[in-house]
């Protein structure tokens, strides 16, 4: 609910509808009580609001049959919490925040304007004023007919603008902003013409915009005035003003206003830069639009070594003539090791420094820095990138207000918290770019010899990311003595690939280290054990079982590790690692977890699969079974064939017998009932899967892992992700 009385009345509910008062003795009781917003209104005082001219006999009757309406119209009836109307001793109290009234968010702004010129923070104290002079759209109450002794409150109120209004302009004389204000001023000056605070702003911005001349008329024009109309001089302060403007004293000198440097931040882009186009061409769309409510935000997130800040470095660059008046650059080292994220108060610290501020004229507090940064880049022409955020929180101090302004973001998160953020998400490189990107970074005669096939086998040991390229293309490039044929034979080996992607001080490990160590105990636990899973994609049920905790907790921790870009969600609801991040879990829970730890989860896998696709069985393959339950069953059955066949293919290998044999039974039976209706590809399965159940009841288990292996061929075929 929020009431607004800076102008019309005007309620609107929580949806931002507009709520309808009714007759206009309800307004006027809404009045009475908002103007006595959070204080006690006698009941009299109310009866002589309603009834100016003579109160009925039965006024307190109809006060009582108002308050009650007036609670129903609102919605409070029953509210233990503001907004609330309720009883007290001899009459009623509407308790409200500042959240839910205008005049008390103005009433808080203004004071906040007011201690903030005190403390010697003139932009704060701009920023908060006309905050607070922004809420008014007119005379309190203006639609509201008030009786006479109620209009002293709202001259009140006026007056209090007034007040606010001399704060601001105040504010803006400290900034050096006295041309600005000529226009505004002159307008107040002319409705208020005896209020000396005003007139002595006015006469020290026209001083101050080199028309001494008419800042002294003025002063004259104010003291016939004062002497005729009221028989008094002019105050004493406004007296010796008038002295220093005549022997234009140096106190009345303007502020120096803050210089205009033009920053040009951006670090070296890349000469190798391959790809991207679409997401470049997004950014360059963004850049193109404009937005009247503020600056364009672009948030680029991915997973480590996918290229972030490359792309949004090459980006900048190809943009960076459309703001002429700079680029900034912050890395804010979200993720970065041996160091913690950089303090938002910091940033703000050296990007005013950037902008020409000098050290003396930053303030202390973070948030005059961040009023005082937007005041630098009002007007301005700026490309912002900000590097490496490690979240929204971090970000929000450091937005511009300019809607003139681009700012690019770059974070191993997805920031979905973040208002106003245009999204893009970066995937690793398709085949071809990957391909590509690997040729000039090692050289195209290091492998001019080297057969196409070999390259794109050595681009999706790469994951295709981009990190990961650059650091085998690197190695190649630096060791005379390899062929590709050498690279791509010590990356085949599973146990040792993240060993292999390490050059210098770029490491896949050490980047993939970095995300995992900014999770929750829960994540990383999650993160870890998903590791264990044999299949190539996983549902929150089965994630439950190896991790040991409900399905709703177990997805939530998934969608956070998603958000981190640590796994994926190619289809809603089902998630899988990228290969390398795979490889990383697996490693990291071998460091980490007991053979115990291990054991323990895997059983609890096991348990999962075979008691679900037991139950699952029985719905799917039994006549008269509800058709719903019966499809859900059967829609279970073939999303986690691969799974339950790559299980019992673990099991098999890994000497699981018992539940190597009780995920078979199931197995079979669903693929011989699927070969009754459907492709010879179900008959070859329900062939492989007999054998295999034949040789694990007779202890046989290398033949009935060669079996599972080449259901499982047949059931998922091995194919390129994409080119």
């Amino acid at each position: 609910m929020r009431f607004r009385v800076l102008g019309t009345l005007e309620v609107r509910s929580d949806s931002h509808r507009v709520v309808r008062l009714g007759a206009a003795k309800q307004r006027v009781l809404l009045a009475v009580l908002l103007l006595n917003v959070n204080r006690p209104v006698r009941v009299d005082h109310i009866v002589d609001a309603l009834w100016p001219q003579r109160p009925p006999r039965t006024a307190a009757v109809a006060l009582r049959t108002y308050v009650s309406a007036l609670r129903q119209v609102l919605g409070l009836a029953g509210r233990v919490e503001p907004p609330l109307l309720s009883t007290v001793p001899g009459g009623y109290e509407l308790r409200l925040t500042p959240a839910d009234l205008d005049l008390l968010t103005f009433e808080e702004l203004a004071a906040q304007g007011q201690r903030a010129l005190t403390e010697g923070q003139p932009v704060v104290a701009a920023e908060r004023l006309r905050g607070a002079l922004g809420l008014w759209r007119g005379r309190p109450f203006e639609d509201v007919a008030l009786d006479p002794s109620l209009e002293t409150e709202v001259i009140r109120l006026e007056e209090r603008k007034l007040a606010a209004q001399e704060t601001w302009i105040e504010s803006q004389l400290t900034l050096g902003r006295h041309v600005e204000l000529l226009a505004e001023l002159g307008a107040l000056v002319a409705e208020q013409p005896l209020r000396e605070r005003l007139q002595a702003q006015w006469m020290l911005a026209l001083y101050r915009s080199g028309r001494q001349a008419e800042a002294l008329r003025a002063y004259q024009d104010l003291r016939h005035r004062l002497v005729h109309e009221l028989g008094v001089e002019p105050s004493p302060p406004l007296r010796r003003l008038h002295h220093q403007i005549l022997a234009g004293h140096s106190a009345l000198a303007p502020p120096s206003p803050l210089p205009q440097a033009v920053p040009r931040e951006l670090p070296r882009d890349i000469g190798s830069f391959t790809g991207r186009a679409a997401e470049l061409a997004f950014l360059h769309d963004l850049a193109g639009t404009g937005d009247p409510g503020g600056p364009v935000i672009a948030a680029i997130d991915g997973m480590a070594g996918v290229g972030k800040t490359t792309l949004a470095v090459h980006a900048a660059h190809q943009l960076a003539e459309r703001y002429p008046d700079g680029q900034l650059f912050v890395d804010l080292r979200g993720f970065t090791r041996g160091g913690s994220p950089v303090d938002p108060a910091d940033a703000l610290d050296q990007m005013l420094r950037s902008l020409g501020v000098p050290g003396e004229r930053i303030p202390h507090s973070p948030d005059a820095r961040a009023a005082l940064y937007r005041t630098a880049l009002a007007g301005r022409r700026m490309l912002i990138l900000l590097d490496n955020v490690a979240e929204e929180a971090q970000l929000r101090p450091l937005l511009p207000g300019s809607p003139h302004c681009l700012i690019l973001i770059t974070s191993r998160r997805r920031l979905a918290g973040l208002e106003d953020v245009r999204p893009l998400s970066l995937d690793v490189m398709p085949r071809r770019d990957a391909v590509t990107l690997f040729t000039r970074t090692a050289g195209e005669q290091r492998v001019s010899d080297a057969p196409p096939d070999l390259l794109d086998e050595i681009v999706e040991l790469c994951g295709r990311l981009p990190l990961a390229i650059r650091i085998a293309a690197a190695r190649l490039r630096v060791r005379p003595g390899w062929t590709p044929a050498h690279l791509a034979d010590r990356m085949r080996d599973h146990q040792n690939r993240l060993g292999e992607l390490e050059v210098g001080r770029l490491s896949i490990t050490a980047a993939l280290d970095l995300s995992y160590q900014h999770l929750t105990p829960g994540q990383q636990d999650m993160y870890r054990l998903l590791g264990l899973h044999p299949g190539p994609d996983i549902e929150r049920h089965a994630a439950a079982a190896l991790v040991g905790t409900t399905p709703d907790h177990a997805g939530r921790l998934l969608d956070e590790l998603v958000d981190a870009h640590l796994l994926q969600e190619p289809t809603p609801g089902r998630y899988r690692f990228h290969d390398l991040p795979r490889a990383h879990a697996t490693a990291t829970l071998a460091d980490e977890d007991t053979d115990h730890d291990r054991r323990a989860a895997l059983t609890r896998l096991f348990d999962h699969y075979i008691q679900t696709a037991t139950r699952a069985i029985t719905t799917a393959h039994t006549p008269h079974q509800d058709p719903a339950p019966r499809t859900q069953a059967l829609d279970w059955l073939n999303a986690e064939l691969v799974n339950l066949l790559s299980t019992a293919i673990h099991a098999t290998r890994h000497n699981w017998p018992t539940q190597a044999l009780a995920l078979t039974a199931p197995l079979h039976y669903h693929v011989r009932e699927r070969a009754r209706t459907t492709t010879t590809r179900f008959h070859e399965l329900a062939t492989l899967c007999a054998q295999a159940q034949t040789h694990l009841t007779q202890g046989r288990y290398a033949p009935a892992t060669t079996y599972f292996e080449q259901a499982l061929k047949l059931a998922h075929p091995i194919a390129p992700r994409d080119s």
